[in-house]
């Protein structure tokens, strides 16, 4: 799976950090996610895609 936080991270100069810190994850989790070495659980894919003002259809693509 491939997901597009990062780009939309920088749409509205978040870092991972900030990211993590608004989702109630670990930075760690933002940096496995953006790298699609992680998939999210329902939940936290809403809850980043809610964060980021944008669906979960367009957070990530599904291979």
């Amino acid at each position: 799976m491939k997901t597009r936080i990062k780009e939309f991270r920088a749409k509205y100069d978040m870092t991972q950090e900030d990211l993590a810190r608004e989702v109630g994850v670990r930075r760690e989790t933002i940096v496995f996610l953006e790298k699609g070495k992680y998939n999210p659980s329902l939940k936290l894919a809403h809850d980043i895609a809610k964060s980021l003002k944008t669906t979960i259809d367009d957070l990530f693509i599904f291979d």
